[in-house]
């Protein structure tokens, strides 16, 4: 209702503005040729919803002249009685309107409604390839990505594992835990002579176990 409302109000002060200077134009029209012009105006809205077609194209087929619609929808144009008006709107369907040739006065004004199109366009598929010869080498030269178990076993492989221990640096909690460990074996040997472990008979045999291991040998 809103809506109907602020139409109306704007319906009447565009024509209360545009009508004095359109009278102007069609006496002087009017002495230079005896043929009837009006102004044709009013103002172009969808059929469905009743809301305005904005900047919507009437041409007048037969005086081979025409003009846009504003943004509400509103037009105004010269025509005469038994002239052909085309209305075109993007999304639209062309429509036409014959001018009755029963007008005895100088305006001719209405509400034009115009039906939506609908176009069916059929699917494009754009390739990264120019030809069909270069897409089969690109597939045959494709890496296929490595599955989950694939992946899990190269982030479980016992070297990758011990080098990204050794460089990665410890967080707040490992350097605390470290320190206090520390400061423990300092005061357990506080006032002695710390233990070495040449004499250490459990260090001597985790180091033969080690030797038996192979754990010395290099790596090629």
């Amino acid at each position: 209702m809103a809506k109907i409302i602020t139409y109306s109000i704007l319906i009447i002060a565009l024509l209360a503005f545009g009508n004095q200077a359109f009278c102007q134009k069609l006496d002087q029209m009017s002495k230079n040729d005896s043929t009837h012009y009006i102004q044709f105006s009013g103002f172009v809205i969808d059929s469905d919803s009743l809301i305005p077609v904005p900047y919507a194209g009437i041409y007048n087929k037969s005086r081979k002249s025409g003009r846009l619609a504003d943004l509400y929808g509103y037009f105004s144009i010269v025509a005469a009685p038994g002239d052909l008006i085309r209305f075109t709107s993007v999304s639209y369907k062309d429509s036409y309107l014959t001018i009755p040739d029963t007008i005895t006065n100088d305006k001719y004004t209405m509400y034009f409604m115009m039906e939506t199109d609908t176009f069916l366009i059929q699917p494009v598929y754009i390739y990264p390839w120019p030809s069909k010869e270069e897409f089969a080498q690109a597939f045959l030269e494709f890496d296929i990505p490595d599955d989950n178990l694939e992946r899990a076993r190269k982030n479980l492989e016992h070297a990758d594992m011990r080098d990204r221990m050794l460089g990665t640096p410890g967080d707040g909690d490992v350097n605390f835990k470290w320190a206090m460990a520390h400061h423990q074996s300092k005061l357990y040997h506080s006032g002695q002579a710390p233990p070495i472990s040449l004499m250490n008979p459990f260090a001597w045999s985790k180091f033969i176990e080690a030797w038996k291991n192979g754990d010395f040998k290099r790596q090629k």
